[in-house]
């Protein structure tokens, strides 16, 4: 669901990119406290991994229709396992990357997809999810449960949300009915194929370890005892101090980046090829009718290919494997500062308070 340059006028561009900005900024300072939090010594590092995963998920097109595929959209995913701030700005490093080097998604249109594919698709899946975990039974198979759900919703959301910026921006005038029943009918499909990859990413990280998922934190239920036939809490008991082995992060980093280079470095040279849920709206109503050139047209690894490597597997593979780095170290190096910002803040706060 890149939005390339042209579809959106101008004012309607500037004006998200303003409200994009405002929403890093404010998940900027959420993010400390999401990254600041207790156990998140253990998150933080993960929090670079999981916009590089999303990335290599997002070069994985699958088929939904005749002629027509999707691909992940991720603001379910990142939220749910980084938290909603952190996700926002996961999902907002892979469009910045996209855009930049490899020319997907317009540069002026960067306002438009971070609002739509970042800033939608995390608010829409968080508030959803966490409504369900609320009344879903205590348990691993609810987040998971939940996590499809969400996933499943923030997808057309985000198609409603391009649909109303349409319906103010628009370059062309095409029926809003038109484009509206076109663009939800496809992203439902779309959906539940990203409900499919975030129930299955979430499930799998939450059945080896439940303590890297934001949104199962506290997932244990209280005990329970019965006194004078009354149910009441027990005495929390504490818990023993985790083996290193046990709190290290080291084998699901590996393995992250593992599978995140598999994906984008092989795995997508089978993706589908069939142009995605908005550009094959954008052909068929004519919203593309004034599309520009990007920016970056002209970049060594734009399409997703290395310049003037003629084999079409090994240009797409090792432009995968790029793009994953770049995210990787661009992501870490921003939740590494927002981290350290953190850890100076309370470090600072505990010093005055000492002096005093």
């Amino acid at each position: 669901m890149h939005v390339p340059d042209g579809f959106i006028n101008a004012p309607v561009s500037a004006a998200t990119g303003v409200l994009a900005a405002a929403a890093v900024a404010v998940s900027l300072r959420g993010a400390r406290r999401e990254l600041g939090a207790a156990g998140a010594e253990r998150t933080a590092p993960l929090a670079g991994l999981v916009a590089a995963f999303i990335f290599a998920v997002q070069m994985l097109n699958f088929p939904v229709a005749a002629g027509t595929s999707g691909h992940l959209l991720g603001g379910a995913l990142a939220a749910i396992l980084v938290g909603p701030y952190t996700g926002v700005l996961c999902v907002s490093v892979v469009l910045l990357m996209q855009g930049v080097l490899f020319a997907d998604g317009g540069l002026t249109a960067l306002g438009v997809n971070i609002t739509d594919m970042a800033i939608v698709t995390t608010v829409v899946a968080y508030a959803l999810f966490r409504g369900l975990v609320k009344v879903l039974p205590r348990r691993r198979s609810s987040i998971t449960a939940a996590s499809f759900v969400a996933a499943l919703i923030s997808v057309p959301a985000a198609a409603v949300a391009f649909t109303l910026m349409y319906w103010i921006g628009g370059t062309t005038d095409i029926s809003i009915g038109k484009v509206a029943s076109a663009m939800i009918g496809v992203h439902v499909l779309i959906g539940i194929g990203e409900a499919v990859i975030t129930a299955l990413t979430v499930g799998a990280v939450v059945a080896v370890r439940p303590d890297l998922v934001h949104g199962a934190r506290g997932l244990e239920a209280p005990l329970k005892l019965r006194v004078n036939g009354e149910l009441v809490d027990a005495a929390p008991k504490t818990p023993a101090p985790a083996p290193v082995a046990a709190r290290s992060t080291r084998k699901i980093w590996i393995t992250g980046i593992v599978a995140s280079l598999v994906l984008a470095g092989f795995v997508s040279f089978y993706a589908s090829a069939n142009p995605d849920g908005l550009e094959k709206v954008a052909h068929d109503k004519g919203i593309d009718k004034q599309e520009k050139d990007h920016a970056s047209k002209d970049s060594p690894l734009a399409d997703y290919g290395v310049k003037d490597i003629a084999n079409a597997r090994i240009s797409g593979g090792l432009a995968g494997v790029i793009g994953v780095g770049a995210t990787i170290v661009v992501g870490s190096g921003v939740f590494w500062a927002v981290r350290k910002r953190r850890t100076d803040e309370d470090h600072g706060t505990t010093t005055s308070a000492g002096t005093v």
